[in-house]
């Protein structure tokens, strides 16, 4: 019996982004928030409104994974996803690609001296380190809140990517996802690669959390 062959090609389809705030001559900072598993791009973007409503020279951009689901059976509530472990290597490409072509988007109608943040909260983590180690830019500041830069991204690019860039660690003391080891884990392979990170936590779970959002709000704005 012959054997099935696995082959790809490239098609156009829509991606769907949420904003907070307007781009304009005025605009200073760019964020670029990612959402963890199972989530939508417009329920993760409102923890973000009270920053953006207290400073409108902030926007906020909060892209969705192209692959969405029933989070229970067959009806419902619906999640999207960034990737699986089936055909990961190519939902990586295809995210990678859909991130630079958003940013490069935006980015190139803002002014020279826009400083941009990105955070990846959860499975977003990863998938905004991944995008990175691939971007036409260099953000002021990466957040990795509730999740790992992955240890699969080459090396040498890591390593590239990571010398001189600030990086804040965010994760509760109560997180169901992350445990002390694990997070002890992450701070450890950061240091390794050159880096130390800051470390905020707070008394929470597996979620964002307004005052964080304030504390590295306040932080952005001085570097």
């Amino acid at each position: 019996m012959a054997s099935a062959q696995e082959h790809h090609f490239s098609v156009t389809r829509s991606a769907r982004y949420y904003q907070l705030g307007e781009l304009s001559s005025y605009t200073r900072q760019v964020w670029f928030v990612a959402h963890g598993y199972g989530q939508l791009a417009a329920y993760f973007i409102r923890h973000f409104a009270p920053l953006v409503q207290a400073d409108p020279t902030l926007m906020v951009v909060a892209p969705e994974g192209l692959s969405r689901f029933y989070l229970s059976g067959t009806g419902g509530r619906i999640g999207a996803t960034w990737m699986t472990r089936e055909d990961r290597l190519a939902e990586i490409e295809d995210y990678v690609e859909y991130l630079n072509q958003l940013s490069t988007s935006i980015l190139s109608q803002c002014a020279e001296q826009t400083k941009v943040l990105v955070l990846g909260f959860s499975q977003g983590a990863a998938t905004v380190s991944r995008w990175l180690a691939h971007a036409p830019f260099r953000p002021a500041q990466l957040v990795l809140w509730a999740g790992a830069f992955p240890e699969d991204v080459d090396f040498a690019v890591a390593s590239r990517l990571l010398q001189h860039l600030p990086i804040t660690l965010v994760c509760g003391d109560q997180d169901e996802f992350i445990s002390e080891d694990a997070f002890a884990k992450q701070h450890f392979f950061l240091q390794k690669r050159g880096v130390e990170p800051a470390v905020v936590r707070f008394n929470g779970k597996h979620t964002l959390q307004a005052d964080v959002l304030k504390q590295l709000k306040s932080t952005f704005d001085r570097l």
